[in-house]
C-alpha cells in the first residue's frame, strides 16, 4: 500500500494556500529556488497548490518562510 493512502492528512482533493511571509534574505540559494519553484515571486504573495507529497516536501524545506492553510475543495 502507498503511504499516501494511509495518511489521514493527505487528501488529493484538498488545496493548499501557500503565502510567503518572511524575507529570504540571508537564507541559502536553495531555499530561494524552492520558493520560486512553488510559484512565489514576492513576499505577501499567495499561491494555490494541490496537496501532494512533492508540494509538502517543498513546504517543509521553507516552512520558516511561508504560511500554509488548507482549503477544502
Amino acid at each position: 500500500m502507498s503511504k499516501t493512502k494511509n495518511n489521514p492528512t493527505h487528501d488529493p482533493q484538498a488545496q493548499l494556500a501557500i503565502t510567503w511571509v518572511k524575507s529570504a534574505i540571508g537564507y541559502n540559494d536553495r531555499q530561494r529556488r524552492t520558493l520560486f519553484a512553488l510559484g512565489l515571486r514576492r513576499r505577501g504573495q499567495t499561491v494555490m497548490h494541490t496537496d501532494t507529497p512533492q508540494v509538502r516536501g517543498m513546504i517543509e524545506a521553507v516552512k520558516h518562510l511561508v504560511m500554509v492553510k488548507r482549503v477544502d475543495a
